[in-house]
């Protein structure tokens, strides 16, 4: 039995000192080991970051380098400072020379049209014109757009063709087309108004810097209305969310055109600029306690329609804060006579008192059987035009009372 015993005792001391874990040396050997690899891939990583930062400085050395060498260049002549002082003084006598001439060239030989172009010099004025503007002395163009006018006055109606245009940006000509207005003055107390009578869009020309849309349209038009018309070419471009944006606009007054002869022209675009075509009597109400505002619609006052049929007209309120924009309303769909009542409110949420640099947008549209036309828009704030921002000012003063104004409808 004794022998039973210690047989059992020394089984039992083998399966305790199987199941002992590892030593103190095994532990510390292992945590030294990770330590050691740790410190290997911290000192890899800072040898790469300052390899990084070494090559970033030589890079900014080398950009610093060409940009000071070409600044060197244009302002020594081609061989820089080991041309001799007296052909350096000569190349520079030279230079001057050469961009004085370019630029009387290119402000003296520049017509007004094609008509007044022989055909064998239209090339000489585009180049002329490329070369000063590389030079730097005339301002960057928007572009320019060729078309050509014809009125008949047997038939009444003035014909639009050849509509092309060139050297528009780059970046964007990807997608372009040309919208056409015919605008016509009006007399009234409003200063500059005027009624848009027509209003054509050419096709989209896609992936051309030089697009040639081919599209022609004719206006019908009295021999009495021509001195009081002025035709607004406006071209613009589409991105892939066919959001549009307008590069610049071409403006003919048809005065100058004669019976039966038609007239090509080739005139820069310029900066667009809006068309009064009416106005908006609208009201303003601030209420701070419930950080809400009231747009009031009341009236509005527009030219005559486009078309004998009767049509309809709505608004459409926009308000913005903050780059945030609250959800647009609609008016009711009124009949489209020269003077629109609508007498109509709108609530909108808005912030704090303190932060209240927002814009309302009134939109004015007609409604037809199976598209809308935008008539004009009247913009409403803090940072608009004089008498906006006025109007603007008196809301916030005048709490929890009602401010009307007019405003023009710009279009």
């Amino acid at each position: 039995e004794e022998q039973d015993t210690i047989q059992k005792s020394s089984v039992m001391l083998d399966l305790h000192s199987s199941r002992m874990p590892f030593s103190s040396t095994w532990k510390y050997g292992i945590l030294a080991l990770a330590v050691l690899f740790l410190l290997v891939a911290l000192t890899i990583l800072t040898c790469q970051v300052c390899q990084l930062q070494k090559c970033n400085r030589t890079r900014k050395k080398k950009r610093c380098h060409s940009r000071g060498w070409v600044r060197m260049k244009a302002v020594n002549g081609i061989w820089g400072k080991k041309m001799p002082p007296l052909l350096h003084d000569a190349a520079k006598q030279s230079n001057a020379d050469i961009k004085a001439s370019t630029l009387m060239l290119g402000r003296s030989q520049e017509p007004s049209s094609f008509s007044e172009i022989p055909q064998g010099r239209a090339m000489d004025r585009l180049t002329v014109c490329s070369t000063s503007s590389d030079l730097g002395l005339l301002p960057r163009s928007r572009g320019t757009l060729k078309f050509s006018l014809l009125y008949c006055r047997e038939r009444c109606e003035l014909l639009l063709t050849g509509l092309e245009a060139w050297g528009l940006p780059s970046r964007e000509c990807a997608e372009s087309a040309v919208r056409v207005r015919l605008l016509r003055h009006i007399p009234s107390h409003i200063p500059g108004l005027q009624c848009m009578v027509q209003e054509w869009k050419s096709r989209v020309v896609k992936n051309c810097c030089r697009p040639a849309f081919g599209d022609h349209f004719v206006f019908s038009l009295q021999d009495a209305e021509v001195e009081k018309s002025t035709l607004k070419l406006e071209v613009q471009r589409f991105d892939k969310y066919s959001r549009n944006a307008v590069l610049g606009e071409v403006r003919v007054t048809l005065s100058e055109l004669k019976a039966s002869q038609s007239l090509v022209l080739c005139k820069e675009l310029q900066k667009t600029t809006k068309d009064v075509v009416g106005e908006v009597l609208v009201s303003l109400k601030c209420l701070p306690i419930s950080q809400r505002i009231e747009v009031g619609l009341l009236k509005a006052k527009t030219t005559c329609p486009r078309s004998t049929a009767e049509k309809n007209v709505y608004a459409r309120i926009d308000v913005s804060c903050r780059r945030h924009r609250e959800k647009h309303q609609k008016s009711r769909p009124r009949a489209h006579t020269p003077l629109i009542i609508f007498n109509e409110t709108f609530l909108f949420h808005m912030p704090e008192p303190p932060a209240w640099d927002c814009m309302v947008l009134v939109s004015i549209y007609e409604v037809d059987s199976d598209s809308r036309h935008l008539i004009g828009q009247a913009t409403l704030g803090k940072r608009r035009a004089s008498e906006a921002a006025d109007h603007w000012g008196l809301m916030i003063k005048s709490i929890q009372q009602p401010v009307a104004k007019w405003h023009p409808l710009l279009i």
